[in-house]
C-alpha cells in the first residue's frame, strides 16, 4: 500500500483494470471525466475563444440568442456548449438529433417556459448532431428561439449551411471549430495524467515518443487521444518501482485503426484538393490525397472518373496521351479492384500531375457553347451543307466544297459564316507542334486572301 492507500502490487489483466478504474474515477470514461469546468481549462479554438474574439465576447456579455458549432468529432463542441451554460448560469438541456422527436422538443420548451416563469432562470437547449433533425423538427424550434424562451446551441460535424435551415442559421452565430494541434493534444494528455479526475492519483510515466505518437495519430481528436491514453494506462502492469510505465509499443497497441474523417464535406474537399494538386503539377500532394481517399473507402471509379475529366480539362492536347492513359486506368481499376487498383491509380495520378498542362480545349467548348446560347446562331455556309437531301439538291448545297484530300490535305475555304477563334493553344507540350501547324494554315489563308486581291 502507498500513502494514498493504493495497492501497486495489484494483479494484471481485468482485475488490474478494474482496480485502476476505481482509483481514477470509476467507470466513467476518461474523456467524460476530463471535460473542462471553466473556459481557462478549455483546450484549443483560440481563433474563436481568444481574448477579444466574437464568441468570447458573446459569452462574457451573455448576449446571444443561438449558436451553431460545427467541426470534426472530438474537438470540444459539447464541452463548449456546457461551458457556455455554466458561464451564463443557465439550465443546460441536451437533446440528440438522432433519437429526439418533436414531442421531446416541445416537452423541454414547456419546461423552459415554466423555469423562466418560476425562477427567471434561462435555458440553453443543446442539440447534438442537429443535422439529423429534419426540416419539421428544426422549424419547431424557431418560435421559441426567436422569442427567447430557449437559447439554442446546435452542434454538427457537417457544414451547417447545407444541413441547418436558413431560418435558424439567420438567427444564429455560427462558429467553425478546428482539430486540436499536436501541442494542444499533448496539453490535454498531460492534464489527464496529473489531474485527480484523470490519473493524478496513480503513478504514471509515459514515454515522450508515446505522447508524440498519440498527438500525431489522433489527428486533432481530443476524445480519441484520451481514450487511447486511458486504454494504455489501464492495461499496463505496474512496474517493480510502483510506477505504470507507458511506452510507445503499448500506445501503438492501444490506438485502434485510424478512421479517416470523410463525411460529405471531407469527400468534396479532398476530391477538390486531389484535382487541384494534379492540375498544379504536384505529384506528391496528389498521391497523398489519393491515399486519403482510398483509406476512407472512396469509390475507386469515382477517383478514376475525376482523373479522366482532368486529362481533358487541364491537360488536353498538351499531352494527347493523357486521356488515353486515364481511360485505361478507369478500365483497369474496374477490372482489377482493390487493393491492387491503388497501384494503377498511383501510376495514372503521377503521370497526369507531371504532364504539361493546357485548358485550351476546355475554354474553347465553353466559349462556343456560350455563343450558341447567347448569340445569333450562325448559318452554315452553302459549301458545307448536305447535298443529298431534296432541298440540298434543289439549292445546290455543297457545290463549291473543296475536298482537302485532293489539295494536299488543306484547302482555303470558309467553315463558319462569321469566323471566330475558339481554340487558342497555349504552346505547352505537344500543343507547341499544334500551334506551328495552325500558324502555317493561317499563313496559307492570308496568302490566299492576298492573292485574291
Amino acid at each position: 500500500m502507498d500513502e494514498l492507500g493504493f495497492d501497486f502490487n495489484e494483479p494484471t489483466g481485468a482485475a488490474a483494470i478494474s482496480s485502476r478504474e476505481n482509483a481514477s474515477g470509476g467507470r466513467m470514461p476518461l474523456a467524460a471525466r476530463m471535460r473542462p469546468r471553466t473556459l481557462a481549462e478549455y483546450c484549443g479554438q483560440s481563433h474563436i475563444l481568444g481574448e477579444g474574439k466574437l464568441l468570447r465576447r458573446a459569452i462574457t456579455a451573455d448576449n446571444f440568442s443561438s449558436i451553431i458549432l460545427s467541426g470534426p468529432p472530438g474537438v470540444g463542441k459539447t464541452s463548449l456548449a456546457e461551458l457556455i451554460a455554466n458561464s451564463t448560469n443557465a439550465a443546460f438541456i441536451r437533446l440528440s438529433g438522432v433519437t429526439s422527436t418533436v414531442a421531446d422538443i416541445r416537452r423541454e420548451i414547456t419546461m423552459a417556459k415554466e423555469r423562466r416563469s418560476n425562477s427567471g432562470r434561462r435555458t440553453i437547449l443543446f442539440v447534438d448532431e442537429i443535422h439529423r433533425f429534419n426540416r419539421a423538427q428544426q422549424d419547431s424550434l424557431l418560435p421559441d428561439v426567436e422569442s427567447g424562451v430557449v437559447r439554442l446551441i446546435g452542434a454538427t460535424t457537417f457544414n451547417p449551411s447545407f444541413y441547418v435551415v436558413n431560418a435558424l442559421m439567420s438567427r444564429s452565430l455560427s462558429f467553425q471549430l478546428e482539430p486540436l494541434s499536436q501541442q494542444e493534444i499533448k496539453k490535454l494528455l498531460n492534464n489527464a495524467l496529473t489531474d485527480e479526475r484523470g490519473f493524478g492519483r496513480l503513478a504514471v510515466e509515459i514515454a515522450p515518443e508515446a505522447l508524440d505518437f498519440i498527438a500525431e495519430v489522433c489527428e486533432g481528436d481530443g476524445r480519441r487521444s484520451l481514450n487511447a491514453l486511458e486504454m494504455a494506462v489501464l492495461s499496463t502492469p505496474t512496474g517493480e518501482d510502483g510506477v505504470i510505465h507507458v511506452d510507445l509499443t503499448v500506445v501503438q497497441e492501444s490506438v485502434q485503426k485510424k478512421v479517416v474523417n470523410y463525411d460529405d464535406d471531407a469527400h468534396y474537399d479532398t476530391a477538390s484538393a486531389f484535382i487541384k494538386s494534379m492540375r498544379g503539377s504536384d505529384p506528391d500532394a496528389a498521391i497523398y490525397y489519393l491515399a486519403k481517399m482510398l483509406e476512407a473507402g472512396e469509390d475507386i471509379r469515382f477517383i478514376a472518373r475525376r482523373m479522366m475529366i482532368l486529362a481533358s480539362e487541364d491537360i488536353g492536347n498538351a499531352d494527347p496521351r493523357a486521356i488515353t492513359l486515364a481511360t485505361s486506368v478507369m478500365q483497369a481499376v474496374d477490372f482489377v479492384g482493390m487493393p491492387e487498383a491503388r497501384i494503377i491509380l498511383a501510376q495514372g495520378v503521377t503521370y497526369l500531375a507531371t504532364a504539361p498542362k493546357s485548358n485550351a480545349s476546355y475554354n474553347a467548348i465553353n466559349e462556343a457553347i456560350s455563343d450558341v446560347k447567347n448569340n445569333r446562331i450562325q448559318p452554315i455556309p452553302f459549301a458545307l451543307r448536305d447535298p443529298n437531301s431534296a432541298g440540298g439538291k434543289a439549292n445546290e448545297h455543297g457545290k463549291d466544297y473543296i475536298y482537302v484530300h485532293n489539295t494536299g490535305g488543306f484547302a482555303v475555304q470558309d467553315y463558319m459564316s462569321v469566323p471566330k477563334k475558339y481554340y487558342k493553344v497555349t504552346g505547352a507540350g505537344y500543343e507547341a507542334k499544334i500551334k506551328e501547324r495552325l500558324d502555317y494554315f493561317e499563313q496559307l489563308r492570308q496568302a490566299a486572301k492576298t492573292g485574291e486581291k
